[in-house]
């Protein structure tokens, strides 16, 4: 059995940041597409309907490695095609991304609060990585591993596409340790540092990871800094990594972070970002052993949470 072929490199060039959309047009065997126009509105018109597919023909938008596709093209299996989407509108984010260190294989960023680190859902040219794309000309860059939209602090980021798979295995083999930074308010009758486990579950499509009965499958290590005026300052040791992990703990503790949006209570979705109150959770530090020089590294943030203002 012949595998599907590798498909050649786009002919077109990222647009803000963004790789062009891939198609390959899968195999017809009941003959219902007689053109390639036939297929891509069976695909796509459903979404941004049939004016705007034959708008985007009339416009050279839908290529193949020879240029332009015209629309009643002769459907062909296993053909590829590539086309740019339409972005919507996005509010930009009003903080810079920070680069605290970059080579020829890695960048790492300082990336803010409020900013997506990868295009998903209504945040696409506003994520960390197509700003560092368009910013440092880095058209294959790629991060090794993700942070929340709403958490600060250092994102690792693979320059060159033969080096990721090295990067994402440390990450996926848990060879990281990373340390956040996080403000919750201060209770004198909880005891630190502590570790604590549990089994949470996050379903897709709801916005809140829940703790449920079972066997855990996350353990974070939580110590207190210091306290001031019914806050502390926290260091955040997760040794796994589900999502809203720390987040979640805290609340468990009855110390939810302060401008927490979900936890303990979910604010009404669609509200806009609220800039002047960041989630006080940071990504401080990574460190590993590097998989390809095989030397020591450490990184540390340059941001600071704002409930914590130096004095």
């Amino acid at each position: 059995m012949r595998g599907r072929a590798k498909p050649p490199p786009a002919p077109l060039p990222q647009r803000d940041g963004i790789d062009p959309v891939r198609v390959r047009l899968p195999e017809d065997p009941g003959g219902e597409w007689a053109t390639v126009r036939d297929h891509l509105l069976a695909r796509f018109a459903g979404a941004i309907g049939a004016d705007r597919v034959d708008a985007m023909f009339a416009e050279g938008r839908f290529v193949s490695v020879h240029g332009p596709v015209a629309p009643d093209e002769p459907y062909t299996a296993g053909r590829f095609l590539w086309f740019h989407r339409d972005f919507a509108p996005e509010e930009p984010v009003p903080f810079p991304v920070g680069v605290v260190y970059h080579d020829a294989r890695l960048v790492i960023a300082d990336k803010p609060h409020f900013l997506a680190t990868t295009p998903r859902g209504r945040h696409i040219t506003e994520t960390a990585v197509a700003r560092l794309r368009r910013e440092l000309g880095l058209p294959s860059l790629q991060p090794a591993h993700r942070l929340d939209r709403l958490t600060a602090g250092l994102v690792l980021f693979v320059v060159r596409p033969e080096d990721r798979g090295a990067y994402q295995t440390l990450f996926r083999d848990k060879l990281v340790r990373k340390e956040y930074e996080a403000v919750a308010p201060y209770d004198p009758s909880i005891t630190f540092p502590r570790t604590v486990r549990s089994r949470i579950v996050k379903e897709r499509g709801v916005i809140a990871a829940r703790e449920e009965p079972g066997e855990a499958n996350s353990e974070s290590r939580i110590e207190l800094l210091e306290h001031r005026e019914g806050l502390g300052r926290y260091r955040l040791l997760p040794t796994t990594g589900r999502t809203h992990q720390l987040r979640v703990h805290m609340n468990a503790l009855g110390l939810p972070l302060v401008h927490d949006p979900v936890y303990p209570v979910i604010e009404p979705e669609g509200a806009a970002d609220d800039w002047t109150r960041p989630l006080q959770l940071l990504a401080r530090v990574l460190e590993f052993t590097d998989p390809v020089t095989g030397g020591p590294r450490r990184f540390e943030s340059g941001l600071r949470l704002s409930a914590w203002p130096d004095r």
